[in-house]
């Protein structure tokens, strides 16, 4: 899956100055206006996991009758990655590149809400980035409105205390941003989208149960505090997927990721 060669992209945009600040743009079969859907690509945030790994599922997607961004940014191991850097690139791409599709494809992109469609660390960033207005005034990531964004989370890092307390991705979230919950409290609270609850956005989840990458578990608790918290809030459990089926479309779960998709553009 993380080898195989996707179709190039139509275009690709540039939301900032840096080789990273880019987007593929991948178009549907059709002519008319269609959703956009903006792909964050995971890889637990580590710099040698870049957006072409999620070629094939962009390409999935756009034959499903999506305008498909597949975005890029700085992450761990990267000049300026990690902490802030990541977020802000992650801040910067979701409030540019719908405008710029919208602009460099004025026909293409339909009047329906975006939905930010995130898989692993890339989960994180999406449900991060529906979460900024709930972010202290002072945070240069703050937004005084919410992002008119939906989030499809495919076993999402939902929860980057429990991510660090089980050690996932050789403790990832650690390096992402800079140490352990206990010695950097503020950052945890700042970029862990459990700690941003509630948002009044919508939330989509699909996990599959024998992911040994990142367990179910993080979809589950996140999707019950979303739901206590108010917020519209599912979970799909794919019984026998594992981690990365959630992003090929020639796997048997993928049905249930277009089958999410649809539901976070419903309001």
């Amino acid at each position: 899956m993380l080898s195989r060669r996707a179709a190039a992209p139509h275009l690709t945009l540039c939301y900032g100055d840096l080789p990273d600040h880019v987007a593929d743009v991948r178009l549907p079969p059709n002519d008319g206006p269609s959703p956009l859907v903006v792909v964050v690509h995971g890889g637990f945030w580590k710099a040698e996991f870049d957006r072409a790994h999620a070629g094939s599922q962009s390409v999935g997607l756009a034959q499903a009758g999506y305008v498909v961004a597949t975005v890029d940014y700085r992450r761990v191991g990267q000049p300026g990655g990690g902490w802030p850097g990541t977020f802000d690139d992650v801040a910067a791409l979701t409030d540019a590149v719908p405008s710029l599709v919208s602009k460099a494809l004025p026909d293409r992109v339909g009047p329906a809400r975006t939905v930010l469609v995130g898989h692993s660390a890339g989960a994180h960033l999406a449900a991060w980035a529906a979460a900024r207005h709930r972010l202290p005034r002072e945070s240069p990531w703050h937004r005084s409105d919410p992002l008119d964004a939906s989030v499809v989370s495919l076993a999402g890092v939902l929860d980057l205390e429990l991510s660090e307390q089980l050690g996932l991705g050789g403790h990832a979230a650690r390096r992402l941003l800079g140490g352990s919950p206990r010695r950097q409290r503020d950052r945890y609270g700042l970029a862990n989208p459990a700690a941003l609850l509630p948002t009044g956005g919508r939330l989509v989840a699909v996990h599959g149960t024998r992911d040994d990458t990142v367990p179910i578990e993080m979809s589950r608790r996140y999707v019950d505090r979303a739901r206590t918290a108010g917020d519209q809030a599912e979970l799909t459990e794919i019984d026998g997927c594992g981690h990365l089926d959630l992003i090929d479309p020639l796997s048997a779960a993928w049905p249930s990721v277009l089958a999410a998709v649809a539901s976070a553009l419903s309001r």
